[in-house]
């Protein structure tokens, strides 16, 4: 991963979107020599968005096995038929 200073940043922000569109790499952009932002394109960002909704439902759905709130087929059935009618 490329890492930048937030002056490069300053001073050089169009060409650094140039590049992240076309690459796709996240840049790590650093203020006093210590980690500030992460700069990522568009379309990555969405992807982990997406890809972050996901896994909380998965963490959601294991919480409930664990706490037993859970269902049999016939019951999740029952209940969905009324969505699916």
């Amino acid at each position: 991963m490329r890492t930048e200073l937030v002056t490069t940043l300053k001073r050089k922000a169009t060409e650094l979107l140039s590049e992240l569109s076309r690459d796709k790499e996240p840049i790590l952009i650093t203020q006093h020599g210590l980690p500030s932002a992460y700069l990522v394109d568009v379309d990555s960002f969405e992807g982990l968005k997406r890809r972050l909704k996901l896994l909380e439902g998965i963490a959601r759905g294991e919480r409930a096995i664990e706490d037993g709130r859970t269902l049999s087929h016939e019951d999740a059935k029952s209940r969905m038929s009324r969505w699916l009618e």
